[in-house]
């Protein structure tokens, strides 16, 4: 590779990582303790603990755990409810004052399907884990601090793409994993910089891929509701506002005869935005753990109990859903969990071997 080509490239290099650096400190360092997020929830005592009662106690329908949510927060609105993944008889609640409230104002509590009781959910409404959530998604600054750390996500991965180019002729010179403990401090940690940086290269890349998609998830909703969910309510544009809505009751046995095959994941309310003014919109996701994450939406008429539509997932959709658990590695268990930490602190390492490695470059050149 020419000179010039490399000067190129290094500049490049240089200047979206030290863009970037801060801010994915920043993002490491929150993202470490989020990858244990249950972990950390049970040792702090913060997980919703249901009351013991009989296996085959029954469970109440839906509708009267509307009432039941109702009663636990009078005079606001059901937006969600949805089950929890770790107990069956765990339902979540997300109140507001309005259907239309943003989430970050909502209120969010676990009803028990059997009883109705509810029993509330300290780290989904405040405490660490949900403080680290906030620092890590949007830094407290809503959709700006979302698009300001998508950008710097993109940075990164120009920064590891131009990484891996300049590596490559340096890789020609050196036998993989070479660090020239014969040298200044400097060299040694340019070798150990690029060592880390290329064993880490496919997380990195794939980390800094699906942040990126999830800090854009606002965008990505927005898309949706003015094409997919736009074309499915067209019939109701010119229809009168809802007056009388229908009992929950049958809702997740409609949902599972226009959806076979799939299990509910969660229920959006008239008014949120995944629904509309006139529809109750059951999602419903696959039963393998890739699965899992995709959701289709079924559109039912909140006045008379109809199925209106039955969504198709727009690909973005489907990336979306992907990225969120991915990114703080959510699908294999402890063994993957354990592996993203220790890949998340080797990234530190990298950033801050970068940062190390430009201040010595910086004052040799001024000496």
């Amino acid at each position: 590779m020419k000179s010039s080509t490399l000067r190129r490239w290094s500049f490049v290099h240089t200047w979206t990582s030290l863009i970037c650096t801060l801010f994915l400190l920043l993002l490491a360092l929150t993202g470490l303790p989020l990858v244990f997020h249950h972990e950390i929830d049970h040792l702090l005592g913060n997980e919703p603990q249901l009351a013991p009662m009989p296996a085959d106690t029954p469970q109440l329908n839906l509708e009267q755990l509307v009432a039941k949510a109702q009663a636990h927060r009078p005079g606001e609105a059901l937006q969600y409810l949805a089950w929890d993944e770790d107990d069956k008889n765990g339902v979540i609640a997300i109140m507001a004052a309005t259907a239309g409230t943003e989430p970050n104002a909502s209120h969010t509590f676990m009803l028990d399907a059997r009883s109705g009781e509810a029993v509330e959910m300290p780290s989904a409404n405040g405490g660490f884990t949900l403080f680290l959530l906030r620092l890590h998604v949007d830094m407290f600054a809503g959709l700006p601090g979302k698009l300001l750390l998508a950008f710097m996500g993109l940075l990164f991965v120009v920064a590891l793409v131009s990484g891996t180019v300049l590596y490559l002729p340096f890789m020609r010179r050196l036998k993989f994993a070479s660090v020239r403990q014969d040298k200044s401090n400097r060299v040694r940690w340019l070798d150990l910089h690029n060592l880390i940086g290329v064993v880490t290269l496919t997380w990195a890349l794939v980390v800094g891929v699906t942040g990126v998609i999830s800090a854009c998830a606002d965008l990505i909703i927005v898309a949706w509701r003015t094409d997919s969910l736009s074309a499915m309510v067209e019939p109701y544009k010119n229809a009168p506002p809802l007056t009388q809505r229908a009992p929950a009751s049958d809702l997740l046995n409609i949902a599972a005869k226009a959806a076979p095959g799939m299990q509910p994941d969660f229920i959006a309310f008239p008014g949120t935005r995944f629904s509309s003014e006139h529809h109750y919109a059951v999602f419903m996701k696959g039963s393998t753990h890739l699965t899992a994450h995709l959701l289709t939406p079924v559109l039912i008429d909140a006045g008379t109990l109809a199925v209106t539509a039955v969504g198709e997932r727009p690909w973005y959709m489907d990336a979306m859903g992907m990225s969120q658990p991915l990114h703080f590695g959510d699908y294999g268990g402890m063994p993957m969990k354990i592996l993203w930490a220790v890949l998340d602190g080797l990234t530190l390492i990298v950033l801050g071997s970068g940062l190390y490695l430009w201040i010595v470059r910086r004052k040799a050149g001024k000496a």
